[in-house]
């Protein structure tokens, strides 16, 4: 046994506590060397599986730990989430406190004043938490190689959580530029529910690291999650999104009011604003003791609400995903979910924020905002009995991510391209990177590209010798002022008439109210007194009734596994097998269903043909999840209208798709003819379905902000959103015209294919239709499961105020 091991091992003995077998064996692979990932479930003590090695390497290269050194980064820790900085700050320096190891644990994330940010810059701390955008923030400064010439560890903390986005890209490029200045740098990733496990620790560790000596630690730990659905007592047999879910509160309230502390989830920031607001409007003696967090508050606002979490405080939180990663709340003792998750890891993820230590049982109660969500609630618990993890696909060749990073360098300590495109090609993300895309890449940083090289303004980085670079210092504060991978609305700032800053609302949102309009936000109701610029001014007021904020990217796609598992209990419902509570309770719904029309066993497409005052529908139910039913419904009206002449207007939602038009089509007639489920000419066909041009332009507007392509302004100064995508606009018809392989524009239709319309996926549900027998069914009024398709096209045209009496209304006419 080492020094280290010794210390820590009396450390742990004087505690009472023991490690685990996967820690010890995290421990041991660290210490011979190797790179790997652990994974474990949350609450397991994978922090310290890792952490823990680090300390006992530093002990043992040294004869007196104890003596302070000049501070030299040792370990650097990136997490997706700055919530998960001060939880893991708090239990790092706590260890090395009560080693009586001089290190200190900073925090660098978007969080960080300007004060915590130049203290660093003279001297980083020992271990450094940061998120990916923040370190590629550090590689922008002057010498910073020396910052990490000590460093020995880098922890990818939620692994999972980044793999699947461009920050994940962002991740693959910084470990690779690290890996470069620091060959003997070890590299650790932590993930708690992921299905493809070996794939997520070849792309964490690139070509770059050799795969030889590297391992993933298993735990082995079958973490206990007790799931429970809170039933309504009626259920709606004609359903729609989002008109049960605050009804049952009367009913989550028991739950809240019998245990010590609870998070209640939403999937919004919208839903969680008005779930604060209902509930101490029904209940006033909750004040004091309920609080909201989600990422558009204030970060004191969210520093409050975490410290009052811990110290148990708080008996509710009502939070976004915010909060739903790697936080160790230990005072949570139940977790409630308000609607489905739509995916089985991401619902383990969150019932894991309760009995968050070894060995605690973790409980999630399931809240259906509709009758039809309690099928995805009976699925959810048999995800979780069977330990099903959905696969987070890496994404590749994001161009705009890699152009991003050039100049990030090239501001930074400048690059030589030859070096740089080796070291580059050795990432998962950019392998299959050509030569002839490199050279466009780096005509793209210094001049543009061919069709804009007219314009001084996209002239970059400068080649010296043999070393790309930036000098222009306004060039250099332009790009850290747009540095990042997530792009949204302008945010603009919400702060009360005395400056108190309270967090940020999407500008699109603010510029539809006016002087003396009232909106909630952050459990207060707020007049808006003015705009100056990018800020409203706001005071706090009295008035009853309120806008709630809107912020993009509210749905959330239906995982393939949780699909899978809903299909399973439709043919239980079949077979009349209502074993399970939610099921039970759907048993009415369900009845009517197969009354009206049909339920589709796994082997069968539904498809439901009806009139109404509103036309002919025609209702296809694959239960594959929105964005590919949105793929498939383009795409089969476009082969239908190539048959006939004919218009559609579309509808979608998780489980199938409408069709309406305002003349008949037998469709059971036209399949016998034509096979409008083919995969042949898919991607053609697509494209021409669809206003192709239309939805890649304002992708595109989205990848020329992440490739630097769009400023957005200064702090405080910036561009409006109409003004922003009315440049992205003139540059994609610039761009269009006379450089047709753009790599940006390429990459824009490619992103339309493989996130916006998941043509993967909608290849093989065409494939498995294929192999499905059709059932047609003529029902004279809609069913249970089409009913809730056409309130989804009412959404968009009525206000969310004046939807429920629209559809009650909608009711009484279906069922004359």
């Amino acid at each position: 046994m080492t020094p280290g091991e010794k210390i820590l091992r009396d450390w742990l003995v004087g505690k009472g506590w023991k490690l685990a077998g996967f820690q010890q064996q995290s421990i041991d692979a660290y210490l011979k060397g190797f790179n790997g990932l652990v994974n474990a479930p949350t609450g397991s003590g994978k922090t310290f599986s890792l952490f823990l090695p680090a300390l006992i390497q530093y002990i043992n290269s040294t004869s007196d730990y104890k003596t302070k050194r000049a501070s030299q980064l040792q370990v650097l820790w990136i997490t997706p989430l700055r919530a998960l900085t001060r939880d893991l700050q708090r239990s790092m320096q706590q260890v090395c406190d009560e080693l009586e190891l001089p290190w200190r644990v900073g925090i660098r994330t978007g969080d960080s004043s300007a004060k915590e940010k130049a203290l660093q810059k003279k001297e980083l701390p020992e271990v450094l938490l940061i998120t990916p955008e923040s370190l590629h923030m550090l590689f922008t400064q002057k010498n910073n190689s020396v910052f990490f010439k000590e460093l020995k560890l880098i922890v990818v903390d939620e692994w999972h959580e980044l793999l699947s986005t461009k920050r994940g890209i962002q991740v693959e490029l910084g470990l690779m530029y690290l890996k470069n200045l620091q060959q003997r740098l070890q590299i650790w990733g932590m993930s708690a529910t992921i299905g493809n496990i070996e794939q997520a620790l070849d792309v964490l560790l690139g070509k770059h690291t050799n795969r030889h000596q590297s391992v993933i630690v298993r735990s082995g730990i079958i973490k206990k999650v007790e799931v429970e659905s809170i039933l309504p007592d009626t259920i709606e047999l004609m359903p729609w999104a989002g008109y049960l879910g605050i009804n049952l509160l009367d009913k989550v309230m028991p739950v809240v009011n019998q245990n010590k502390s609870t998070l209640l989830f939403t999937n919004t920031r919208s839903q969680t604003e008005i779930w604060y607001r209902v509930l101490l409007e029904q209940y006033p003696e909750m004040a004091g003791l309920v609080a909201l967090h989600h990422g558009s508050l204030d970060r004191n606002i969210r520093d409050w609400v975490e410290d009052n979490l811990h110290t148990g405080r708080l008996k509710l939180v009502i939070c976004t995903s915010s909060l739903d990663l790697g936080v160790d709340f230990r005072p949570v003792d139940t977790v409630i979910q308000v609607g489905s998750p739509k995916s089985i890891s991401r619902f383990l993820q969150r019932a894991g924020r309760s009995g968050h230590h070894p060995g605690a049982v973790s409980k999630i109660y399931f809240v259906p905002t509709h009758s039809l969500e309690l099928i995805e609630g009976a699925s959810l618990r048999d995800g979780v009995k069977n330990n099903v993890l959905e696969e987070r696909v890496p994404i590749a060749h994001a161009i705009d991510v890699l152009a991003q990073f050039m100049v990030t360098l090239a501001v930074g300590e400048g690059f030589r391209e030859q070096e740089l495109y080796e070291q580059v090609s050795k990432t998962h993300a950019f392998q299959f990177l050509t030569r002839k895309e490199w050279d466009w890449l780096l005509g793209f940083i210094t001049t543009g590209s061919s069709s804009l090289v007219a314009y001084d303004e996209f002239k970059k980085v400068e080649k010296v010798d043999d070393l790309f670079t930036v000098k222009d210092r306004r060039v250099a504060l332009r790009h850290r002022l747009s540095m990042g991978t997530i792009v949204s609305d302008a945010a603009m700032k919400i702060k009360t008439v005395n400056g108190r800053y309270l967090g940020s609302v999407e500008e699109g949102f603010i510029s539809r109210m006016k002087p003396g309009s009232v909106f909630s936000f952050g459990g207060m109701h707020l007049e808006l007194i003015r705009v100056r610029g990018m800020v409203a001014e706001v005071r706090k007021t009295n008035a009853q009734k309120a806008l709630v904020p809107r912020w993009m990217g509210g749905r959330v796609p239906l995982s393939s596994q949780l699909a899978v598992y809903i299909r399973k209990r439709l043919d239980e419902a079949l077979g009349q097998s209502f074993t399970q509570p939610e099921m039970k309770k759907l048993k009415p719904l369900l009845a009517l269903q197969q009354e009206r029309s049909a339920i589709p066993h796994h082997t069968e497409l539904l498809i439901e043909q009806c009139q109404t005052d509103e036309g002919y529908h025609i209702f296809i139910f694959p239960f594959e999840g929105r964005l590919v039913h949105e793929g498939m419904a383009a795409l089969i009206a476009f082969r239908i209208s190539r048959i006939m002449p004919i218009t559609f207007s579309l509808a979608m939602n998780d489980y199938g798709f409408e069709l309406l038009t305002d003349s008949p089509v037998r469709l059971d007639e036209l399949l016998e003819e034509h096979d409008l489920f083919s995969t042949e000419n898919l991607i053609e066909d697509i494209f021409l379905s669809i206003n192709a041009n239309e939805m890649a332009r304002r992708k595109f507007r989205e990848i020329a902000a992440i490739s630097g392509l769009l400023f957005q302004g200064y702090p405080g100064k910036s561009v409006k959103a109409s003004h922003l995508q009315a440049s992205s606009s003139l540059l994609f018809e610039v761009i269009s015209e006379h450089e047709k392989d753009n790599l940006l524009l390429q990459q824009s239709y490619r992103e339309i294919l493989d996130q916006q319309l998941e043509e993967t996926r909608l290849r093989n549900a065409l494939l498995r239709i294929k192999e499905q027998n059709v059932i047609f069914t003529f029902p004279d009024r809609p069913s249970p499961f089409s009913f809730p398709i056409m309130v989804d096209r009412l959404r968009e045209e009525v206000t969310s105020e004046k939807l429920a009496d629209r559809v009650n209304k909608l009711i009484e006419q279906l069922e004359k």
